[in-house]
């Protein structure tokens, strides 16, 4: 990402969940009410997926709130929204996902030069006994640090 860049929503359950193995950064179709809810932040990429559907790929359960100020124009909040890659970036994933059995899902939405984009991360999911070995490993660093700190004083 470069400096003229801000980011606008993080997928932190995307990091836990899954081994991110490659990103990408792809653009995304909003509406005009959409674009303002993101740009004020009212985006959730939690439980969002990238899927492929007609040759296309296509964000699922990303929720963009409704905006305030907008009256008949308003948006339904977790319609599916279609990302913008080309062409032969597009059937290269999709021929991965489909035959390496991987996950596209959204990590970051950000603002670059003004356009929102969305940075994909190819992912495969963490098993919980993986989870737990994160987990662990955490905590025992935690506790070297602390252990240091406190010697050190």
């Amino acid at each position: 990402m470069s400096k003229d860049s801000r980011v606008i929503s993080t997928n932190r359950k995307a990091y836990h969940d899954y081994h991110i193995q490659e990103s990408l950064e792809a653009g995304i179709v909003l509406k005009g009410s959409e674009i303002k809810s993101v740009r004020a932040g009212k985006i959730n990429l939690r439980d969002a997926y990238a899927k492929p559907q007609n040759g296309e790929l296509w964000l699922f359960n990303s929720h963009v709130a409704g905006y305030d100020a907008a009256s008949y124009g308003n948006h339904e909040p977790a319609r599916p929204r279609k990302l913008l890659l080309h062409r032969k970036e597009m059937d290269s994933l999709i021929s991965e996902v489909t035959q390496r059995g991987l996950t596209l899902v959204p990590l970051k939405l950000y603002i670059k030069h003004g356009i929102a984009k969305v940075s994909l991360g190819m992912a495969r999911g963490k098993k919980a006994y993986d989870k737990r070995e994160v987990i662990a490993r955490r905590e025992a660093e935690r506790e070297m640090d602390r252990a240091l700190k406190f010697r050190s004083m």
